[in-house]
């Protein structure tokens, strides 16, 4: 697996007067430069206090050089402890990719078989109100066939009463006559 953003380093660049480690820029300088200085051997470390730093006064400290085979070697040890780093720091970052393509994958499939127990329950209750619908609809037409039939028993009594009505009207006009 691939990743993403892996971490890189470009190797070291040494020269006689300075010494500069980059990672990712190049454009970045190191914290530490040395300047070798001929004849000296042996480095050397010595402390000068100037003032006493308990009541607020500042110290120096000076360093000499180490000679150029120390600082190389000490170079390419520590750049390959900071490799060592890099690749340790990549393989976590590919060992989280591979957790999280797991989950994800994982996740996707819980939701999957969700789904479709969602599914299979909104069928059932589909089919629970399809059943239930089609006995209220069948209660439905037999109201609505009633009325149909008690309208036109009503239409025909209705004309059955005008016809009556017209009848009693023709036969009191003729007895008055």
């Amino acid at each position: 697996m691939k990743l993403k953003n892996p971490i890189q380093i470009q190797p070291c660049r040494v020269n006689q007067t300075k010494m500069d480690l980059f990672f990712e820029d190049p454009t970045l300088p190191c914290t530490s430069q040395s300047t070798p200085k001929t004849g000296h051997e042996d480095s050397q470390m010595s402390e000068d206090t100037d003032h006493d730093s308990s009541i607020g006064k500042s110290s120096s400290v000076s360093v000499t050089e180490i000679p150029e085979h120390h600082t190389s070697s000490s170079i390419n040890g520590i750049s390959s402890r900071v490799q060592g780093l890099v690749e340790k720091i990549n393989g976590s970052r590919t060992s989280d990719q591979k957790v999280m393509d797991s989950f994800q994958e994982n996740l996707v499939e819980k939701v999957k078989g969700v789904c479709q127990q969602m599914k299979e329950h909104m069928y059932t209750v589909y089919e629970e109100n399809s059943s239930e619908v089609q006995v209220k609809l069948q209660e439905l037409f037999e109201v609505l066939e009633n009325c149909t039939k008690l309208s036109n028993e009503l239409l025909e009594a209705s004309q059955a009463l005008a016809s009556l009505s017209k009848s009693l009207a023709i036969s009191q006009t003729s007895e008055s006559l």
